[in-house]
């Protein structure tokens, strides 16, 4: 999407805003171009992964210090062209005590692999921009309970998790398409989880079962394959305001990580 095709401010965001989620998320379909994703996605570094047990993913500039801190540095031009620039049309980021992107974490999903219900935390404003590459892939939000409030643990960088009991609310999912952004914002950060099935196909997707239906760039794809989508290597870029900054720590280390 070229910025001349963007709305401006963060008033034309309701236009992309999923009504029948509860406030405030947003989905932007083709929000970068093919040509652009390719690009980006060439320039991830292969030696900065780091491997879990059931994905891998990797942080700019940087990991975060205990205490959620992040050492001051800037993100790398190819994280921040075309898509932090983009971001500042929209407003997205206006309000946060950074007024922009931080800190990105770059998660890559394969076929079969997911992420447990959680939340993004207290390390950062509560404004979440996720960019999807390579293949699509279902969200699926849940409503936080009292007891999972109590038993959440915090995980320095990553996010903030719980295998208890959550409410479900409907419809469920998300439908997150390649070039697409995903804005998570207000209640819609504070008081509600999302994780991603570990499954190898995507089913059941109709307008009844995926809440951003009608803001797909192209739904015929999934009514033509009945409803299926057979899962592949996804990435997705999260951009993130970390609240907590040392600059001091930044001069010390020589801005460690930054690639």
């Amino acid at each position: 999407m070229a910025e001349s095709d963007l709305p401006n401010g963060r008033d034309a965001l309701q236009f992309f805003r999923i009504a029948s989620l509860p406030p405030d998320f947003y989905y932007i379909p083709n929000f970068i171009t093919m040509e652009e994703e390719a690009s980006i996605l060439g320039k991830i570094p292969a030696q900065r992964w780091v491997t879990l047990s059931h994905r891998r993913l990797q942080a700019h500039p940087s990991t975060l210090l205990k205490g959620h801190t992040l050492l001051a540095s800037p993100l790398p031009d190819w994280l921040n062209k075309p898509v932090v620039e983009r971001f500042k049309l929209l407003g997205i980021f206006e309000d946060t005590p950074h007024e922009g992107p931080n800190h990105v974490l770059i998660n890559e999903y394969r076929r079969g692999e997911g992420i447990m219900p959680h939340e993004d935390g207290p390390a950062y404003a509560p404004v979440v921009a996720t960019v999807s590459l390579g293949a699509p892939i279902c969200l699926e939000i849940t409503r936080k309970s009292a007891a999972a409030d109590e038993e959440m643990q915090v995980h320095s960088d990553e996010a903030v998790s719980t295998n208890t009991r959550s409410q479900y609310i409907a419809p469920t999912r998300i439908l997150q398409e390649p070039l697409s952004l995903l804005i998570t914002t207000g209640p819609a950060y504070k008081d509600l989880l999302h994780g991603i099935s570990p499954v190898e196909i995507d089913d059941n997707l109709n307008a009844e079962t995926v809440a951003n239906w009608n803001l797909l760039a192209d739904s015929s794809l999934f009514e033509e394959a009945g409803g299926r989508s057979e899962r592949a290597t996804r990435i997705s870029l999260t951009y993130r305001d970390v609240l907590k900054v040392s600059s001091a720590a930044s001069r010390v280390f020589g801005g460690l990580g930054r690639r």
